[in-house]
């Protein structure tokens, strides 16, 4: 396993580096087709093993990403990207894929919405996102998720 982040509250381990690539509409697709990949341009190219380790309430998570898992990157509205940056940013793909996930499986982390923000904010961490930056992101993602995440 790969040590992603580790400090004294939590641990992100990767069974190898994620491997992601971009999915382009082509000329002799249907409409259907291209209007998928519009939405979820992002491929997750390999089986991803990843083990959370939340050392505050000392509970391990580990899921399966499967090969083939599509996404749309990071949420960010456009008006917002010149402050934060445009949702295709390679900084938030990784973090993106691993919050989308989460955001879909709940049970993969026992329904703790907060820990799964906790995670994404880490993960952008790692990928050099700037402090505003991730405490802007940070604080809306999980007041969208207050809203939004059901049980």
């Amino acid at each position: 396993m790969i040590e992603w982040y580790n400090d004294e509250e939590l641990t992100i381990l990767f069974s190898s580096t994620p491997q992601i690539t971009v999915r382009y509409i082509q000329p002799d697709m249907d409409k259907i087709k291209k209007e998928i990949i519009e939405k979820l341009p992002f491929e997750n190219q390999k089986d991803l093993k990843v083990v959370l380790i939340d050392k505050t309430f000392l509970n391990e998570y580990d899921f399966t990403i499967k090969k083939g898992y599509c996404w749309d990157g990071a949420t960010i509205p456009r008006i917002f990207w010149r402050l934060i940056g445009a949702k295709t940013d390679p900084k938030f793909l990784i973090p993106s894929l691993i919050h989308d996930v989460l955001c879909e499986n709940h049970d993969y982390i026992d329904n703790d919405r907060y820990f799964s923000t906790i995670v994404f904010e880490r993960l952008l961490y790692v990928s050099k996102v700037g402090p505003f930056s991730r405490w802007l992101i940070k604080h809306t993602v999980d007041n969208f998720q207050k809203l939004y995440w059901k049980n």
